[in-house]
């Protein structure tokens, strides 16, 4: 049931954290899986990791803010492995850090672009292909911050709330051809990404005692389960947002 044998898996953003828990996770379960950042030298780092546990791995550096370097990551990936069975689409971007109404337009239209058109361009550069064989996955890195308003991060969670929908739509439009579209939504998950969350021990304490499970997440959290929804386990779910938060939606913050 847990197998990824012969499945070529795209990861975004799969140098640290998150993606490179994703990225391992598959692997570790037999697919060949393309390590994909703006950094050539991070990629190789983590691809040779990979390998040297025994697997498969390439690394293919994309900007994915450029629909041309999405283009090229597509491309190579079908040099290097002739398809793409799993298109994970975790890279994303936060450049700003408080009120939406002390961002300017350029911070508005980097995070749309980075965390939502970029999902777009490349669900519209793979799915039709996964649709001839009648078979493909669709995973997509959101966030809770897409379930509700914020007073610092109202812009990045503008963008996960997108990323929802399309993930909602992508699932309606692809499904006649067996493509499973779903939406992950971390809580605080204790990565670089979102240090400035957790890095000071009082913000912790206060994250901590909001969540159930009386901790913050690890990227292996997130990187376990989204393996695992590639595989036949995941074969009649589609559509759908999982909140992976240790409880903290569903808990009185007081």
């Amino acid at each position: 049931m847990f197998d990824l044998t012969g499945k070529v898996a795209v990861v975004t953003g799969s140098t640290k954290g998150i993606g490179k828990s994703i990225a391992e996770n598959m692997a570790a379960l037999g697919a060949k899986v393309v390590i994909s950042s703006r950094k050539a030298d991070a990629c190789e780092a983590v691809a040779q990791s990979i390998r040297d546990k025994g697997h498969e791995a390439t690394a293919i550096p994309c900007h994915i803010g450029s629909k041309d370097a999405l283009e090229a990551l597509v491309a190579d990936t079908h040099k290097a492995y002739g398809k793409i069975d799993i298109l994970v689409c975790n890279a994303a971007t936060n450049p700003v850090y408080g009120p939406m109404h002390e961002a300017g337009d350029g911070a508005y239209e980097k995070i749309m672009d980075t965390n939502v058109k970029s999902v777009f361009w490349l669900c519209n550069m793979v799915c039709p292909e996964m649709a001839e064989r009648k078979d493909g996955v669709v995973i997509v890195i959101s966030s809770i911050g897409g379930f509700k308003g914020s007073k610092n991060l109202g812009l990045y969670s503008l963008s996960k709330a997108a990323e929802q929908q399309l993930v909602r739509n992508l699932a309606v439009e692809w499904g006649a051809h067996n493509i499973r579209v779903n939406a992950i939504a971390p809580g605080l998950i204790r990565t670089d990404f979102a240090r400035e969350l957790w890095q000071d021990p009082k913000k912790t304490a206060a994250a901590e005692r909001m969540t159930p499970l009386g901790r913050l997440g690890e990227p292996d959290d997130i990187g376990i389960l989204a393996a695992s929804l590639a595989t036949a386990a995941g074969n009649y779910l589609t559509g759908q947002t999982i909140t992976i938060d240790g409880g903290r939606m569903i808990t009185d913050p007081s």
